[in-house]
């Protein structure tokens, strides 16, 4: 099967079939606007929301071949030892995911979506990790295509635009979303696929087209946090995903992608924001709760801090959730007791038990944990 190779010359789309999407943008507009009233009503959604950004990291780094869970993950961070050397390599692909995106939003606060926010992003996302080698923060110099491993360029499934038009190009996706659309999010469907397509970077551009769902949505004002994820239906429908984005340049079909991407963000929306809703009346139930069993004006600090890390070693607690060390240790007692936590590892001699919080676990993953 031959090659599919870039569109030259065929972004933006001179033409988009209008009747088949209108249907969908309303919906997928209302579904957006009601996720971020919830956000709006959440304190501190960073800290609340923060297992969903989380997961987001998994998801989308799932979709290029890492296998590493939320759990694994935060079991890392709390001191936990990885699985094998390709788990500890997949879990810090998802850390830099994390890093990268908030090294983006502290970009955006004083600069446009552009080139130079990109490039700095792309060197966290690779920073330390496989594709540390292949170029972080610079555009290709070199051909690349996409399909299967060690394949030559005859091969490929497809090949994006050549090295030396890439300046170019990326330029122009640039003005384009600079630009007035009639609908901003069509304007994003548009502009992740050509991000994918271009294939700007030797490594990381999935990731990274992925991560300007978020980032667009909040420049434009559409979502009040850059808390936006999209990557879990990508990654339970990566056939149609990748097929969307293929036929693009295939068959010229933006519209059947536009389709296919506000779809996406309705039902992401939908998601996210059960979630988001979940989370926050669990948040509410554990102050009333954890008041109740410990009968300590040091219940909301214990709460706000599980909450931010939900897995975590016994002494991280104890040294800095902002609460006397003694009542800090007859916390974590009384909250195993009482089935807030759980044990994940148990301490031995001087070192700390790892404990997990599975209430908020199960939300994230939306799949029961632990």
């Amino acid at each position: 099967m031959a090659s599919i190779k870039y569109h030259e010359g065929r972004f933006p789309p001179a033409a988009l079939d209008w009747q088949a999407l209108i249907p969908l943008l309303g919906p997928a507009a209302a579904a957006v606007a009601r996720y971020d009233g919830m956000l709006t009503a959440i304190p501190n959604p960073s800290v609340l929301l923060g297992p969903l950004t989380t997961q987001e990291a998994v998801l989308s780094s799932r979709i290029e071949g890492t296998q590493a869970t939320m759990g694994e993950v935060l079991e890392f961070e709390a001191g936990g030892e990885a699985a094998s050397p390709e788990r500890h390599d997949d879990i810090n692909e998802v850390l830099n995911y994390r890093a990268a995106m908030r090294a983006a939003e502290k970009l955006l606060e004083e600069l446009p979506l552009s080139q130079r926010v990109i490039r700095e992003v792309h060197k966290v996302l690779l920073s330390g990790v496989r594709g540390q080698n292949r170029s972080p923060g610079e555009y290709r110099r070199v051909p690349n295509w996409i399909g299967p491993p060690g394949c030559k360029i005859e091969e490929a499934h497809f090949v994006p635009i050549g090295a030396d038009r890439l300046p170019y190009a990326m330029s122009r996706w640039e003005r384009y979303a600079h630009g007035d659309a009639p609908d901003r999010l069509v304007q994003l469907a548009i502009l992740h696929a050509e991000f994918e397509a271009l294939h700007p970077f030797l490594d990381g551009n999935g990731r990274l087209g992925r991560m300007l769902v978020p980032l667009f949505l909040w420049q434009k004002k559409l979502i009040q946090q850059p808390m936006f994820h999209i990557s879990a239906y990508f990654e339970e429908r990566r056939d149609a995903y990748y097929n969307g984005l293929m036929a693009v340049s295939r068959d010229d079909d933006w519209t059947g992608w536009c389709r296919f991407f506000l779809e996406a963000v309705r039902a992401q929306a939908e998601d996210n924001l059960t979630k988001a809703r979940a989370i926050l009346d669990l948040y509410e139930d554990m102050k009333r709760r954890v008041a109740e069993i410990t009968r300590s004006q040091y219940a909301i600090h214990a709460v706000d801090w599980i909450f931010e890390r939900p897995i975590f070693k016994s002494s991280d607690f104890i040294g800095s959730a902002g609460i006397p060390a003694p009542t800090a240790r007859r916390f974590l007692g009384v909250l195993q007791k009482g089935k807030v936590l759980r044990v994940l590892t148990a301490g031995s001699g001087r070192r700390a038990s790892v404990l997990a919080f599975p209430a908020l676990l199960t939300i994230a993953e939306g799949r029961k944990v632990l």
